[in-house]
């Protein structure tokens, strides 16, 4: 299925060349780095610290903290947890909300030469064990707002802990670090480390299942630092406001890594509030936020204000805004540059918007030059299509199919490598081997892309979300954007679901309404006819009061697909389409038999 708004309401085509220019400056900062260099995350802090000392690194409430004041206090991290027994190559797991406190032991850890391990505060009992387990972490650091998740029956009763307390008080970690040296610990003490080696491991976000540890090196890490300072044109004069959880790629690795790279502020929120963004935004002076797209449909969503324009954010990079989002968000707020992307923590290749192209995640101008290649991809079998040797098959324009990425091996480089997950049955899971030649290996994504006639990239959905009904392939994110302008909405989840006895699955919408707003099931049918082709248009809607979300605002649908329409294991409100009422109606026997005969 595919939206006509993606191509409208466009502005003057930039030229190939012109975009590749663009990519090629990226490129050259990608590769400043080598894997086998001693310049680690450890020495990116102390050189900005020598550059930038008095300038503010952090804000947090009432807080301006300074690079040096930040240092210091990671130097006595680093100090009291080497007392503490931490060494070079040790994992150690990291369970805090966004607070200054992170930012001190996940540094004071990388000055030690150990691994930390991001861990989703959100989670406890076995997912918790879990990730333990798949890190390898022997030893951690949690903040006192998680402390109670770590005292789970289902733990390693040998893992060693450490507490963090609120800011105001002097306690555990933070009180053996208030006794410690201010000075950089010894370089020796990290000895041997060199930039290919594992910086952090970052969960992937557990959409469909326990979460995988994504192995990123210091070298990821400080590329993704040059290589988007090169992209916004980053200078020390920037505010970045972290508002996504640490423990997730986006926040880590892209606008702190950033930050720290030109000597730019962090404003820092514990967590996401519709309430307080703008406030927040000026303040803080916020220049350029991180964002993902249900994080635009929120702010879209709460009541106008005579200020919305009254702010100096001015750039915004994430995923997830799509056409209709964007043209709103800007029509509300304000002109700015929207770098909209497509990628994975752990992915090998990406794309990014860098011409402001509406709705696009991002252009290949020239595909020679890219490790990136769109494959035909059946999503009611949920296989490659192949041609009669069993190679893969490229898509044409308009095609959408499956984004991979060739793995590269060049020497002591990061170009092309996918460095995988700690678990080595995971990452084989995710090569893609023998697609064009025999030989060759490719990442596998598991997203659904589709590339214009100019190159420009859409994103189309993940496999799985994607679903086939009356011989027809609905992409559960643009039915869901034809219906996020229904009065009162908060959110819409859409998805596919089985009908016993049907070939394909029939789409259900799973809708939250905004607080003391009312769902009215004409209004919901009327703009699902008028927007979408009858086979897209949800054939059920679930009334829910709350979303089923990660901790990273990214839908949690695998539930809801497993409960379907079954009203023994449902308590919210089912209804059905019925098109003689030209209406949504309770779901009953009878109904599901008219709707599913029309």
């Amino acid at each position: 299925m595919q939206r006509e708004h993606f191509v409208s309401h466009q502005p003057v085509l930039i030229s190939r060349e012109e975009t590749q220019a663009k990519l090629d400056r990226r490129n050259a900062m990608a590769g400043l780095h080598k894997n086998s260099q001693s310049y680690t995350t450890a020495e990116r802090i102390e050189e900005i610290v020598q550059q930038h000392g008095q300038r503010v690194a952090l804000k947090y409430g009432q807080q301006q903290i300074t690079y040096h004041a930040m240092n210091a206090r990671i130097n006595q991290v680093a100090h009291a947890l080497h007392d503490a027994g931490v060494r070079k190559g040790d994992v150690v797991a990291l369970c805090m909300e966004n607070r200054p406190g992170f930012f001190y032991v996940w540094f004071g850890l990388a000055k030690l030469g150990a691994t930390v391990a991001f861990i989703n505060t959100n989670v406890n009992g076995r997912i918790l064990a879990h990730a333990l387990q798949a890190s390898s972490a022997t030893k951690a650091v949690v903040g006192e707002e998680c402390s109670a998740q770590f005292k789970a029956p289902e733990l390693d009763s040998n893992l060693i802990c450490w507490t963090w307390p609120e800011e105001d008080q002097a306690a555990g970690l933070s009180l053996l670090a208030d006794a410690a040296s201010t000075d950089n610990p010894p370089a020796a003490w990290r000895a041997g480390l060199t930039a290919g080696d594992p910086a952090v491991y970052i969960f992937t976000s557990g959409t469909t299942g326990l979460s995988k540890a994504a192995l990123i090196s210091h070298a990821r890490w400080l590329m993704t630092g040059d290589v988007m300072q090169e992209t916004v044109s980053a200078s020390q004069t920037d505010c970045f406001y972290c508002f996504l959880p640490l423990y997730h790629g986006a926040a880590a690795l892209s606008a702190a890594a950033t930050a720290f790279t030109v000597g730019a502020s962090l404003a820092v929120r514990r967590k996401f509030s519709t309430r307080e963004f703008w406030s927040d935004v000026r303040q803080f002076n916020v220049t350029i936020c991180q964002y993902v797209g249900e994080i635009c449909r929120y702010l879209l969503n709460s009541p106008a204000q005579a200020n919305d324009h009254q702010h100096n954010l001015r750039k915004m990079l994430g995923t997830g805004m799509t056409a209709e989002i964007w043209e709103k968000f800007i029509g509300r707020f304000g002109d700015m540059q929207i770098y909209e992307s497509w990628g994975a923590t752990e992915s090998n290749t990406n794309t990014l918007n860098l011409d402001n192209r509406v709705g696009s995640c991002g252009r290949v101008p020239f595909w020679e030059k890219t490790n990136l290649r769109l494959v035909r991809f059946d999503v009611e079998t949920e296989t490659h299509i192949r041609d009669a040797n069993g190679r893969f098959l490229l898509c044409a324009p308009g095609e959408a199919g499956e984004a991979i990425g060739m793995i590269l091996d060049i020497p002591d480089s990061m170009a092309g490598r996918f460095e995988g997950y700690t678990s080595a049955e995971a990452s084989e899971k995710k090569v893609l081997r023998n697609v064009f030649k025999d030989g060759d290996a490719w990442w596998s994504s598991g997203d659904l892309l589709r590339c214009d006639e100019d190159g420009y990239c859409w994103f189309v959905d993940r496999i799985g979300d994607t679903y086939r009904w009356k011989s027809e392939n609905v992409s559960t994110l643009e039915v869901a954007d034809s219906l996020a302008d229904l009065p009162g909405l908060e959110l819409v989840t859409v998805y596919g679901v089985q009908v016993p006895g049907i070939e394909g699955r029939a789409g259900m919408a799973a809708v939250v309404m905004q607080e003391g707003q009312v769902f009215d099931a004409k209004k919901f049918y009327d703009l699902a006819s008028a927007r979408l082709p009858r086979y897209a248009q949800p054939l059920f809607v679930r009334l829910t009061p709350v979303a089923d979300m990660t901790g990273t605002y990214k839908l949690r649908k695998v539930d809801l697909q497993r409960e379907g329409f079954d009203r023994s294991k449902i308590s919210d409100t089912l209804l059905v389409r019925d098109l003689t009422a030209a209406c949504y109606v309770p779901l009953t026997d009878e109904a599901l038999q008219r709707a599913l005969a029309s």
